[in-house]
């Protein structure tokens, strides 16, 4: 309510403040609750993904069923990676740069575009709310300092000032402070947790990339 009271007898600037604050916390929440659902989802589907790899009789297999597993769509491009270095072997129409560099150089840059695309992915949001953890203090503490600067002001127009006079819109601008706060601890909680939940995710993938190149690099040299 104070905040409400702040926006309306605020000038330009304050409702400026407010609305800055506002569009901070709803862009906020909606990629906590965005990440928490696709991480949520990612996590079983990679282990999933990993095991029905590993579980198949052999590449046509696997391909299947980490494709029926794999709902996040981040261990396929991985095992498509392989697929593709272990197909170019014997594709007779090899004419660009990529398909003439050996099998060993080939598969690791698929495998690592695989990854980084992954890790886009994964890592999707965390700056916007390290950005919003890091600036909205201060963008409430300027609220604060412009609505005590208007409340002093006002106040100096002469006659004798009561508590209550000062109090007042004194402490409805310090509101502003505890809204940027309000606003950054969460942004910050978020961060840290969905960070690191992300960068498990992450560590598995880059292990099983590391799996399959050595599984494929393994399977390339042994004699039909």
């Amino acid at each position: 309510m104070m905040i409400w009271q702040h926006l309306m007898q605020g000038d330009g600037l304050s409702r400026l403040v407010v609305l800055v604050l506002l569009l901070m916390s709803v862009a906020t929440w909606v990629v906590v609750l965005w990440k928490v659902w696709m991480l949520r989802s990612a996590g079983p589907s990679v282990a999933l993904s990993v095991a029905a790899f590993w579980q198949s009789a052999n590449l046509t297999d696997a391909t299947l069923r980490v494709q029926s597993a794999d709902v996040a769509q981040l261990v396929m491009p991985l095992v498509r990676a392989a697929t593709d270095t272990l197909a170019a072997e014997t594709d007779a129409a090899t004419g660009t740069l990529a398909q003439h560099t050996p099998a060993e150089q080939r598969l690791t840059r698929l495998l690592r575009d695989a990854l980084v695309v992954g890790q886009q992915r994964l890592q999707f949001g965390q700056v916007l709310l390290a950005t919003v953890g890091a600036t909205s203090p201060f963008v409430g503490l300027l609220g604060t300092v412009w609505g005590i600067y208007h409340a002093l002001l006002g106040m100096g127009g002469g006659g004798p000032i009561a508590l209550e006079q000062v109090s007042g819109p004194v402490g409805e601008a310090l509101v502003m402070t505890a809204a940027g706060l309000g606003v950054a601890i969460p942004a910050v909680l978020a961060y840290n947790v969905l960070g690191r939940w992300a960068s498990q995710i992450e560590s598995a993938l880059d292990a099983f990339a590391h799996d399959v190149r050595a599984w494929a690099l393994t399977s390339r040299s042994q004699p039909d």
